[in-house]
């Protein structure tokens, strides 16, 4: 092979390169035709998937012969001619297979069939398993049928997909010839079971809700904004489900969950995507410290489930997600932080002011003592907590839907996880007092009302649920795409997420 590295083509020449390959293989395609052969099947029935083959021979010495045959299908993703000998691989859900083709097992007209498709063909293949002189497990064909055309060529084998958004674009492609991409989403698939079957074990109710809401609440966010022609209504993309999950705890169901997509009309950055996927969970009667325990589990039984493992490398850096794991309030860390061991919300609004200046946070008119003391956290403590940390006790002014904390004026019952400097779930003892709700909600329609595009707006639907009587509840929001950012160890959202939102090409 030579080591002269390939001339880099401009964008017209590769597109021109494309056109010429499409061209040759349509023209493949219109002679197949001509000959009788349909190059699209219908169906093909396998004996064994390319996984099977690998797994029942997979102790089979060299130079074997089965005298077994096998039907197996897969995409063509090599081929070479050596003499009178033709091998290829097929590859089936990340599991590659060799074909060792010969005439004499497949006859001259089945060898110029083989040598004259392309990489990117889907093909069935009839033959005997064998192993080669060189240790190869392989399948001899004497029959391969076309089942689909693959008119667009493969990424070069050695540079692949050398453009990362065009990997997000053609996510397609990006699975074909990325074996990382691949892993990244079979995590994700065994944590969100893992998920599923530990909550269901537990009693819980798995439910869905509207995405289409008449109002935009569960969440302090901007929605997107929609139109529905025959009610000639305003509707809103759902933010979060907290509301109507809340309304089925009043209805009576002790413990509900949802596996949801939301959408916040936000920002797009490596941790945020317009529409992702979160986690809400309700049950009855349990307070933030019942629902603090069950995340811990929920979180590591689906580490061991997806990755094998409590103890993870993110990012070239260590973490563990062992337990127990750190509690530690947003008052006490951000007196740590600041280095102001009598800092309280009730310390002077112009001294909260002046520090949050003093540490780069432009503070408004309208933000109180709580507002201000949650952005100091969120500048100086929440990037540094690597470890996971529960921190608790957020103050009422930031959390409009959690309950006031039995104990300790100015704040709730809240935590919010944070591992490796993000948020990863945020749950609260359920504020069930409507008369309280509502002030809650005219506070946060007041800041609305007042530019605060992501305050909430007063829910009659959900107080009225609230006025039927809403037991002792115990809430929770877990991030799914960040969580399998976590597990997987990438950095950018769009790796965990099949089809991520993408500027316009």
């Amino acid at each position: 092979m030579s080591d002269i590295p390939e001339p880099v083509l401009t964008e017209a020449e590769e597109a021109s390169r494309l056109d010429e390959i499409v061209a040759l293989r349509r023209a493949k395609v219109a002679a197949l035709r001509a000959r009788g052969i349909e190059p699209y099947a219908v169906r093909w029935e396998r004996s064994h998937s390319l996984a099977d083959v690998r797994a029942r021979w997979a102790e089979l010495d060299d130079g074997s012969e089965t005298g077994e045959h096998v039907t197996v299908a897969g995409r063509l993703v090599a081929k070479r001619r050596q003499g009178k000998l033709s091998f290829g691989v097929l590859r089936e859900d990340g599991v590659d297979l060799q074909l060792f083709v010969q005439v004499n097992a497949i006859g001259e007209d089945g060898m110029a069939f083989f040598d004259d498709l392309d990489l990117g063909d889907w093909v069935g293949v009839v033959g005997e398993v064998i192993s080669t002189r060189r240790g190869e497990l392989s399948v001899r064909p004497s029959e391969v049928v076309l089942l689909s055309k693959g008119l667009r060529p493969l990424p070069d084998k050695w540079h692949g997909l050398r453009d990362v958004e065009l990997r997000y674009r053609q996510r397609e492609l990006d699975l074909v010839v990325n074996e990382d991409a691949r892993r990244v989403f079979r995590i994700r698939s065994r944590a969100m079971q893992s998920i599923r079957d530990q909550l269901i074990g537990r009693g819980f109710l798995e439910v869905e809700t509207p995405i289409l809401h008449p109002i935009a609440g569960g969440a302090v966010a901007r929605p997107f904004v929609t139109h529905h022609n025959t009610l000639d209504l305003e509707l809103f993309l759902r933010v979060a489900p907290e509301l109507y999950l809340k309304r089925l705890i009043a209805g009576g169901f002790p413990k509900v969950f949802e596996i949801n997509r939301s959408f916040r009309n936000e920002g797009i950055s490596p941790r945020h995507n317009p529409e992702f996927t979160m986690l809400e969970t309700y049950e009855a009667y349990a307070d933030h410290l019942d629902v603090m325990a069950m995340t811990e589990q929920l979180i590591q039984r689906a580490c061991v489930a997806s990755v094998g493992s409590l103890d993870l490398v993110y990012q070239g850096r260590e973490v563990t997600l062992a337990g127990p794991w750190r509690r530690a309030t947003v008052l006490e860390l951000t007196r740590e932080a600041t280095g102001r061991p009598d800092l309280s919300y009730t310390t002077d609004i112009d001294e909260l002011r002046s520090l949050c200046k003093a540490h780069d946070t432009e503070p408004t008119a309208s933000w109180g003592a709580g507002k201000l003391i949650v952005e100091l956290y969120e500048k100086l403590v929440e990037p540094t907590l690597w470890e996971p940390t529960f921190v608790m006790e957020h103050p009422v002014e930031t959390s409009p839907l959690a309950r006031r904390h039995r104990d300790v004026e100015h704040v709730t019952e809240r935590f919010e996880l944070i591992i490796v400097g993000r948020e990863h779930a945020n749950a609260f003892s359920e504020l069930i007092d409507p008369d309280d709700q509502r002030r809650r909600f005219e506070q946060q329609a007041a800041a609305k009302a007042a530019g605060d595009d992501e305050a909430m707006v007063v829910d009659e639907a959900y107080l009225r649920a609230m006025e039927l009587g809403l037991p002792p509840t115990g809430g929770l929001g877990l991030g799914i795409d960040r969580l399998v950012m976590l597990l997987a160890d990438v950095a950018n959202i769009r790796e965990v997420i099949l089809f991520p939102t993408l500027r316009p090409e």
